[in-house]
């Protein structure tokens, strides 16, 4: 299974807008840092950065092949 790499980093946040994003998160169905991802990349869709699409994680049971 091949994704892309993901880069980890510390983060930290006030306790009432990490608060904010659990709940943001859970109503969008995603976890928090799926959320995060997310709200970054509309914040910088808006100031005009463009980002390739994200690599969707591959789902399921690999084929036979592999």
């Amino acid at each position: 299974m091949s994704t892309a790499p993901r880069k980890s980093f510390p983060l930290r946040l006030d306790p009432a807008l990490y608060a904010a994003i659990e709940r943001a998160a859970a109503g969008d169905l995603r976890s928090i840092n799926a959320e995060v991802e997310c709200l970054l990349r509309e914040a910088l869709a808006r100031r005009g950065v463009k980002l390739d699409a994200p690599v969707p994680a591959r789902r399921g049971r690999p084929p036979k092949g592999e």
